[in-house]
């Protein structure tokens, strides 16, 4: 792990290549999996606040789903508040299109002008996963290998394309231009050794 501005990152973050490759998985993290996509307390009261702007942009499942659920869930395993999944798995927010690539009806509705905010941060991260402990107070940035995103993996390297250059815009939404200057430079100084 190395410290950066206070902020531990595993090593795999900067050795990683990783590009997404949505014609090969076709947005599987969407509907792969045992819980939604993680949630934080802000997203969970833009969630809230918005669900009307959002419920176009969602299928009848969803809504009612989301009627009967709330717009976020509690999974007591891992502990944590996530957006609700339909019956088959599917996270509540998925929008599949004729092509049959997943999307993100919140990301969608963001680039159509109709809601404030992004897609959660969990999901515009991925592959990095954030761990926090509020009791010790650490933050910690590790990579998730996944075998769905084996296409992004293999593409990535094909294109020379880090993770963190993958996720940059992500990187600085969640912490800031500076940290992503000095991630890189690390990652530079690293690559060099």
């Amino acid at each position: 792990m190395i410290l950066v501005q206070e902020i531990l990152v595993s090593e795999e973050v900067l050795e990683r290549k990783f590009a997404c490759k949505l014609s090969a998985c076709k947005g599987a993290c969407c509907w792969e999996g045992d819980w939604g996509a993680p949630l934080n307390e802000e997203e969970q009261g833009n969630l809230e606040e918005h669900i009307q702007d959002l419920s176009p942009y969602l299928n009848e499942e969803s809504i009612k789903t989301i009627e009967q659920q709330g717009t976020s869930v509690y999974y007591s395993v891992p502990k944590m508040t996530g957006t609700p999944l339909l019956s088959q798995g599917h996270c509540a927010y998925l929008v599949k299109l004729e092509s049959g690539i997943a999307r993100c009806a919140i990301e969608i509705a963001y680039e159509d002008g109709t809601i404030p905010f992004r897609k959660p941060i969990s999901c515009h991260l991925y592959p990095i996963r954030i761990h926090e402990d509020a009791r010790v107070g650490l933050t910690a940035l590790n990579y998730d290998e996944w075998d769905i995103c084996q296409s992004a993996c293999q593409h990535g390297s094909e294109l020379g394309i880090s993770v963190i250059a993958f996720l940059k815009d992500a990187l600085v939404r969640r912490f800031g231009q500076s940290f992503y200057e000095e991630l890189l430079q690390i990652s530079d100084d690293h690559r060099r050794e």
